[in-house]
């Protein structure tokens, strides 16, 4: 048997797993700090150290004057990740299909100057291998 018994070893993961989310709050109350655009530069100074000399007080105190918006910075803040990279995706998507579409372009015109009878024959096969080797 041992000297452990299993209600010390619950009381024990519970307090571990408190100290984790604890840690886990006050990253997170340091980090919004900082990233809060609105907030000048006395005001982090003063939170961080208000979160720093009074762990438990400043992060409640916090949280309680500035909880709401940390919600809406956080959804900001992600719509802004999220609308940078549909932007780079959109970006690197007309980049690869522009050359394709330019050649499809070309080539319908020179279709279209063929049918009309703009260019001869010789000169639209002489065209259509220049556009389709570019």
């Amino acid at each position: 048997m041992s000297d452990y018994p299993l209600l010390n070893a619950f009381l024990t993961m519970m307090w571990f797993f408190l100290w984790v989310l604890w840690f886990m709050l006050l990253f997170r109350v340091i980090g919004d700090i900082f990233r809060d655009d609105k907030l000048g530069g006395w005001g982090k100074a003063g939170w961080t150290l208000l979160v720093c000399v009074l762990p438990y007080l400043g992060v409640f105190v916090y949280l309680i004057a500035r909880g709401r918006g940390m919600g809406e910075r956080a959804v900001q803040q992600a719509q802004a990740r999220d609308q940078q990279f549909r932007s780079y995706v959109r970006q690197a998507a007309s980049e690869t299909t522009e050359p394709r579409a330019n050649k499809a372009d070309e080539l319908a015109k020179l279709a279209g100057l063929h049918d009309h009878g703009d260019i001869t024959d010789a000169e639209y096969e002489k065209a259509k291998s220049k556009v389709l080797a570019a």
